[in-house]
């Protein structure tokens, strides 16, 4: 049985990246962390340092480490969870660069790698990672004296340009940062979009390059294509499914696809998003199982090998927003089982 193949297009994230790095006042880097979205790191940080981005931001130090291993020496590497326990022999022998993010990384980065570089995160009131203004006016002068690569922060609330936690976070990191001649970083993706006040000397774009909101003119980066395993008619009163779910009240034609749970279509599309032939939109019908999902085929003239869940005809946020969710959860969730073909880059 053929799979369903999952196509990421290459030159889309790097035609992002360039979108997102015009409008930046900045030096532009990229996130790639959680695997790139899922989309998978190797190649799509390997099209971005091709293409100019020196400046990578990852989760954790093994995710560093993995980078380093595709990218070789030469790039920045940023680790936004800063300098754990236990991290110190993988951030010195890759030369990885950990947003430290209290006091207690910071002892643990100056007592273990007294001349490694780090950055600094603040907390400017998402309350999530970073050293909260009190922390940062006790600790500013010792951690200006070694000479930090970056001053950093993150908005809660860039996705929404009208939000007052914007211009809150935006003082806030005014008031910590100004006069202490480090490099700033503020803004992702949604941060680019809000303007330049939130720029700063680099920002970090993560969804935007893969074709995520809130980013609207981000080139389309995923293609979902799921194979029909059967097709079948069902009566009226017949239902589909697990839980008899979906009950038909006028005879319907259904496909079984191959992909489910499993592979990344979340339980919470069931009954809730389509899948597409063409333009035609398929109403998926029942519950999402492990391994398949139900389509209803009835206004298609001819029977389709495959249908597209992902694509120009439906963008990752369209469907998320089906499922309730956001695009980041779909990106991230997609499953291994996939054939993963590359274009581009």
């Amino acid at each position: 049985m053929a799979s369903s193949t999952l196509t990421i297009d290459l030159d889309a994230v790097v035609s992002n990246w360039r979108a997102l790095a015009k409008i930046s006042s900045g030096e532009t880097a990229a996130v790639v962390k959680a695997d790139a979205y899922g989309l998978g790191v190797s190649r799509v940080a390997k099209a971005l340092a091709s293409a100019g981005a020196r400046q990578f931001f990852v989760a954790t130090a093994e995710e560093g480490a993995t980078l380093r291993r595709e990218l070789g020496d030469g790039i920045t590497i940023n680790l936004f969870a800063g300098h754990m326990a236990g991290d110190a022999d993988m951030i010195h022998d890759l030369s990885l660069t950990p947003m430290i993010n209290s006091i207690e990384q910071l002892q643990r980065h100056l007592e273990a790698l007294p001349q490694a570089p780090f950055g600094v995160q603040l907390d400017t009131g998402m309350n999530r990672l970073g050293m909260e203004p009190a922390e940062w006016a006790a600790l500013s002068d010792l951690v200006l004296s070694q000479n930090p690569t970056l001053l950093m922060s993150h908005l809660a609330c860039a996705d929404e340009a009208g939000h007052a936690m914007n211009e809150h976070q935006l003082r806030n990191f005014r008031e910590m940062t100004e006069g202490t001649g480090v490099p700033r970083s503020l803004s992702a993706t949604g941060g680019i979009i809000l303007g330049e006040a939130f720029h700063f000397d680099l920002t970090r774009p993560g969804i935007g390059l893969y074709g995520g909101k809130p980013f609207e003119l981000a080139t389309p980066v995923a293609y979902l294509e799921v194979p029909v395993i059967q097709v079948r008619d069902v009566a009226a009163g017949e239902s589909v499914g697990y839980g008899n779910a979906y009950i038909a009240d006028t005879p319907r034609r259904v496909a079984t696809l191959a992909a489910g749970y499993a592979d990344g279509l979340i339980r919470a599309m069931s009954g809730n998003a389509s899948a597409y032939y063409g333009q035609t939109d398929c109403p998926l019908l029942g519950r999402v199982s492990m391994d398949m999902i139900a389509a209803d085929i009835t206004r298609l003239s001819e029977t389709p090998a495959s249908l597209t869940l992902l694509g120009r005809q439906q963008s990752v946020d369209e469907l998320a927003t089906a499922a309730g969710t956001i695009g980041y959860e779909i990106l991230t969730s997609l499953g291994a089982r996939y054939t993963r073909r590359y274009s581009g880059g």
